[in-house]
């Protein structure tokens, strides 16, 4: 096996590991938020939401193992770039949020954040997870997995946003906060 599919099959694996750990860590978030009077949104969507970022990891390994992917620096290194920013917006996100992160539908809480990346647009944890769903599979020259992940990936954020967005909305602090403030791009 190539060195470049041994390394993407290695990030992979490491992006897989992460996602585990963020859900931990969402749980635990979760019970913080119920506790101080937080409810989750009932969400039927979100089985779609972890089977598609499950299944861009499996494509993404099928695609690459089973047909004849090379790893394309032109294609590649700005496919990682964008990656690696999109990760560390995530992550942005996440440390902004705090306690008040998760990956499932709750009410405001503890209160509406509207700094960090915030303080520009309504959405920046999708366009983050967007952006890096959509560079991954191309870091290795998997299109198809690129292509079907990211028309799937629109489907499954037009849901989630309009669920999330019906359940903020009805917080008089978040309306003020972004009633304005575009979704996903300043």
């Amino acid at each position: 096996m190539e060195l470049s599919i041994q390394l993407y099959l290695a990030l992979l694996t490491l992006v897989a590991a992460g996602r585990l750990i963020e859900l931990r860590h969402s749980r635990h978030n979760q019970r913080q938020l119920t506790s101080a009077g937080g409810q989750k949104a009932p969400e039927p969507g979100y089985i779609w939401m972890v089977a598609l970022h499950a299944g861009m990891l499996g494509g993404c390994a099928l695609e690459v193992l089973l047909l004849p992917r090379a790893w394309l620096p032109l294609l590649g290194i700005p496919a990682l770039a964008i990656f690696l920013t999109a990760n560390a917006a995530r992550w942005w996100v996440i440390r902004t949020l705090g306690q008040r992160w998760n990956v499932q539908v709750m009410s405001p809480a503890l209160g509406v954040i509207s700094t960090g990346p915030y303080q520009w647009v309504r959405h920046p944890n999708y366009t983050a997870v967007f952006a890096e769903m959509a560079a991954l599979p191309l870091i290795h020259s998997a299109w198809i997995t690129a292509a079907l992940g990211t028309l799937l990936h629109l489907l499954v954020l037009r849901n989630r946003v309009t669920l999330e967005e019906s359940v903020m909305q009805q917080d008089a602090d978040w309306q003020a906060a972004f009633g304005s403030r575009p979704r996903f791009l300043p």
